[in-house]
Order: structure tokens, then sequence, then C-alpha cells
């Protein structure tokens, strides 16, 4: 049965590549409607106390909202924007333009099932039906060899069967032609009035990577990255790095807001080993995109369980609040260069590596045994890439309050001296250490006075003295 009008509610899916939502309604209809809402409630603020989302992150949905506009209207559509609460805007705008439905992106985590449950029930009301679609995983989840309600909680043993059992779907083409009339349409909320400051948000020198949001921008990153400069041939080898552009894909942004679908980036990897080469590197792309759905699959499964002080092991650990000592591991103010390093990069960037992530993380949950939830919450407020159930899960696993049970402790100086052994990443965010030996980058308590004074570094002056002592964490 052919609809005559649907409403194409955009979510984290701001693209027309491989977007089932988006086929499905030109399937069942004449003439599309597409939405996107500006939820105020995604820039609210936390239980802990911060932004929901962060500047930089606000101004990258905009542009990916900006470029989804753009693309809509070089098929001659348009993208209706709005500001308010789904559950109020999206029954509003099916009334005005009389569609029969609204279709949408299903999400796993609480929040954005509430906001969808919402959406629901307030069209049902109305007499019109939400058709949802999964669309943001390289596996669906009706492939996958065990019911996601019974899927292993163990990453290893998941992959292994699904890697045994399946093939991820094949991406579904952009579409020729979005049908739609005379749309009223409205601008895109600014910064300020999303309730951001008016001051010019300028790129940092030192940021690895312009990232500029849109479908458009995604694509091009990736191209890029496989075939232009042909990194993927040594993803492995390079993927812990810390400077640059190209140690990693930096595609998570685009993932994150639903501007690169994984399955495009699965089709582009199985492009390049049948013309380029297969190896190992090829692998551990596809293997990261596996890790992506797995906790994706672990939200839908645990739920807000999640979200506990034990996380869905609901294990008993006596975690402690200090507002100081906090302070100084979001500020990078802690004594501990690789980790102020890393937390000075995310708050001037929006970005961080993987590498710099998982040490930061256990040295706040591990090393100062704070409540592993606010640090979480701050990467949620920083991250351009924020995905709740990547941010999220990979915290619980680190705290040791999700997936697997081993000890996830980072001993960070041997990170650090592992991963910059010349301190070039450690002295590119802390000039102030500038010009010490690398012996001492790292670890720059070592240094006695004299050697303090012959390198011109005061401790507890120029750079504060480290507020645990590393040696002894592990007691």
């Amino acid at each position: 049965m052919t609809e005559d009008t649907a409403v194409v509610w955009f979510r984290s899916d701001l693209r027309l590549h491989d977007n089932a939502t988006l086929t499905r309604a030109l399937e069942s209809a004449t003439r599309i409607v597409p939405v996107f809402v500006f939820d105020p409630d995604a820039f609210a603020t936390t239980t802990f106390g911060f932004p929901k989302t962060g500047r930089r992150r606000a101004q990258f949905l905009r542009e990916s909202v900006q470029a989804l506009r753009a693309t809509l209207r070089g098929l001659d559509s348009e993208l209706v924007v709005r500001y308010g609460r789904p559950s109020t805007v999206l029954p509003a705008v099916a009334s005005e333009y009389d569609a029969d439905a609204v279709y949408s992106q299903t999400l796993p985590a609480p929040e954005e099932r509430h906001v969808e449950t919402a959406v629901r029930t307030a069209l049902r009301d109305q007499g019109r039906a939400l058709q949802t679609a999964w669309t943001h995983t390289l596996y669906h989840p009706a492939d996958l060899p065990t019911p996601v309600q019974n899927i292993d909680d163990t990453f290893t043993p998941w992959r292994q069967d699904v890697e045994a059992t399946i093939e991820p779907r094949e991406p579904l083409p952009s579409p020729n032609k979005v049908p739609s009339s005379t749309l009223d349409v409205s601008e895109i909320p600014t910064l300020a009035a999303l309730g951001f400051d008016d001051a010019p948000l300028g790129r940092d020198q030192r940021a690895v990577y312009a990232f500029d949001g849109g479908e458009t921008a995604g694509l091009d990153r990736l191209a890029e990255y496989v075939w232009d400069r042909d990194c993927l041939r040594e993803y492995k080898e390079t993927r812990n790095g810390l400077l640059g552009a190209d140690y990693s894909s930096k595609l998570s942004p685009w993932l994150a807001h639903g501007c690169l679908s994984p399955r495009q980036i699965y089709a582009e990897i199985d492009r390049y080993e049948r013309e380029r080469v297969e190896n190992d590197s090829t692998y551990w792309l596809g293997f990261e995109l596996a890790w992506r759905d797995f906790f994706q699959f672990q939200f839908a499964k645990h739920g807000a369980a999640f979200f506990r002080p034990g996380g869905i092991r609901d294990r008993d650990v006596e975690w402690h609040t200090d507002e100081d000592a906090f302070s100084r591991w979001a500020n990078g103010q802690t004594g501990v260069p690789f980790v102020d390093a890393n937390m000075r990069e995310l708050n001037a960037t929006g970005y961080m590596s993987n590498r710099g992530r998982q040490n930061v993380a256990s040295f706040l949950a591990n090393d100062r045994r704070l409540d592993w939830r606010t640090g979480a919450s701050y990467f949620e407020s920083r991250l351009i890439d924020y995905d709740v159930c990547s941010n999220w899960g990979n915290w619980a696993y680190v705290a040791g309050t999700g997936n697997d049970s081993r000890d996830k402790r980072f001993d960070v100086l041997w990170q650090a001296h592992r991963y910059d052994p010349a301190g070039e990443y450690v002295t590119q965010w802390l000039p102030e250490l500038d010009g010490l030996p690398p012996e001492y980058v790292h670890e720059p308590w070592r240094m006695d006075t004299q050697t303090q004074r012959t390198h011109g570094v005061e401790l507890g002056s120029d750079y504060p003295r480290p507020m645990v002592a590393l040696e002894d964490a592990s007691e």
C-alpha cells in the first residue's frame, strides 16, 4: 500500500547513502517530508553538572545538518528544521503535511528509546504510526546468530561467533530523487540559539584533523584515508599513534553523527582488499567496527544498567568524590604529563586518540578511584565523536564495571614511554616541558632541584607536582 506523504525524521543518521529509514519511506510514499529536530534536552546539563553537548560537537552537528539540507536541495528536496521536543514537533509536522506515518532510525540507549516512545505515543494519539529502522551498525541485529538479549557479554566469543556465521549486508544506494513539494523550512539554529556564546570557534593548529560535519566531508575523509593516502595497509601498525592526521582513520565523528554508514566503510575495505592488498591492517579496521557494534548491542541488552556505579556487573567498588582532584584531571593539571597532554588536547580540539582515552580513563578510575561516571560524562560534553554506547561502554570497560572481568588498569608511565618515547606528543600539548630530555618529559618529578633550574622548569610553579605516586598506585 502506497502512502501519500511520509515524514522522515533524521536522528543520528545524517546521510542519504545506506539509510534504510529513507529507503523504506520512499518505497511507501509519493511525497517525503525530511525533518531534523534540535531537541533542547540534548543541550541540557547532565546529572554530573556538564553540558550534554559541548560547543564543538554542537558546531559539528550544525554543519552536518547544513550539509544534509544542501544534499537534499541538490535533489530538488528540502530539510525541515525545527527546535523543540520531538514528541511535540513531529506530530505537529505530520499534521501540517497530513502525513500518514513518520519514519525514523531506532537507537538502543535509554534516553534515545524514551524519546522514541514519546514520539510513538504522541503520533498514535493522532492515528498515525512511527515506523523505525535499525541503521547504524555494521551487522543488523536480525542477522545475528544469537538474539541480542542472549549475546555473550565478552567481545571475543561474540566476535568469533559473528564472523563465523554472517556477513554484513550490502549498503543501500543513495536515492536519485526525494520527492517533496514546497516545505515550510526554517533557519538552522545558531550556536547562540543553542545556548553557546557568540565567540568565534577557532581551530587549534595542533589539532590532528579539521573535522567538518556532513556526509560529503565524511565520504571525502574515507576516500582520502583509504585510497588517496593509502593508509589502510598500515592501520594496525599506526593505530596507536598520537600525532598527525593519518595514524588512525579519524572516521569516528562522522560515524557518531551518522554521516557515514559503517557498512559503507566495510564495503570500501572489501574493495581495497580486492584491488590493492588484504592483510592484518585491513582486517583490523573492520575489527574496530565490530567493537563499535558490540557496545551498541550491549546497550540494547543491558540498557540503563551501564550507568550504575557498579555497571552491568554490579561491582561493589568504593568510588570517591574529590572535586579538586577531578578538576585537575579535567584541566590537564594532574602532574602526570601523559595524562595532562591528552586532556589538554581534548579540551582544545574535542578529540583524543584511542590510546589517550584508555589511559586518562584508567588514571581517573583506577589510579584515583574517582567515580568513573564523572569522567564518562565529561567526555560526553567534550568529544566531537561522542556516541553514548561507545563512550559509556568503553569507560565501564576500563573501570571494570562493564564487559570483560580482567583488570583494566593501565600503567600510564609505561604507556607514555612506549607510545611517546621522545616526548613529542607531551611537549606539543605541554609547552612548559619543552626542552626537557626524554628521560624527564614523562617523569619530571625525577629531576632534582639543580636539574629543574638547568632546564628552567620548577615543579609546583611551572608545572604541578603529581597528584598520585604512580609507582604505588597498585597498592
